[in-house]
């Protein structure tokens, strides 16, 4: 099915911007696959196949993305660009105020916690060690560190010669998110739902 983004769409942005969200709506309203990069990274016992095995990892991605039509929803840039980015079409990449992902976080890790909802496999989310702000395990950790970081690898991405091929649309905020849905028909809830 032809979209206004493309067949080959990657759903990008650090944790908590509503990546799998609004990978599933578009899956669903284009007729594409969804391939959810956390269900192919995360083994049973929180164990990170990038870290662990990351040939097998790229494998995997390769594998979930020969055909023409998917929406890939997470992050993991280094692996992606070793792997579907040269055939990519469009990022959507969800830059969102870290505020916005913090409150995010918190009460998405709290939901999950209290109804303990099963993640990719045998995990489960731990919602006391993300209070833990000096750790490295702790999401509200990650969503400040990162955030810098994956700013300046898309701004790099999109001067990069070799990702020439590849559109961005950015998205800001959460009202950005809203009309952008909207000018392409997408159906389903809004992206910010997940973490309500």
């Amino acid at each position: 099915m032809l979209t206004p983004l493309g067949t080959r769409i990657h759903i990008y942005g650090n944790s908590c911007s509503g990546k799998s969200t609004l990978g599933e709506r578009l899956a669903k309203s284009f007729g594409l696959r969804l391939v959810d990069l956390d269900s192919i990274n995360w083994l049973p016992g929180w164990v990170s196949l990038a870290e662990t095995d990351p040939e097998r990892f790229c494998d995997r991605l390769n594998t979930e993305t020969q055909d023409d039509g998917w929406v890939v929803a997470g992050s993991y840039t280094r692996f992606c660009q070793q792997t579907f980015w040269p055939r990519l079409k469009t990022i959507v990449w969800l830059d969102l105020p870290v505020p916005v992902l913090l409150w995010r976080v918190l009460k998405r890790s709290w939901r999950r916690w209290r109804t303990k909802e099963l993640l990719w496999g045998t995990n489960h989310e731990q919602f006391w060690p993300h209070l833990k702000v000096w750790n490295r395990d702790s999401l509200i950790w990650w969503i400040v560190s990162q955030s810098r970081v994956k700013r300046e690898t898309m701004i790099r991405t999109m001067a990069d010669p070799q990702f020439a091929h590849i559109r961005v649309v950015r998205v800001r905020s959460a009202r950005e998110l809203q009309l952008l849905c909207t000018e392409l028909g997408v159906r389903g809830k809004d992206p910010g739902e997940h973490n309500r």
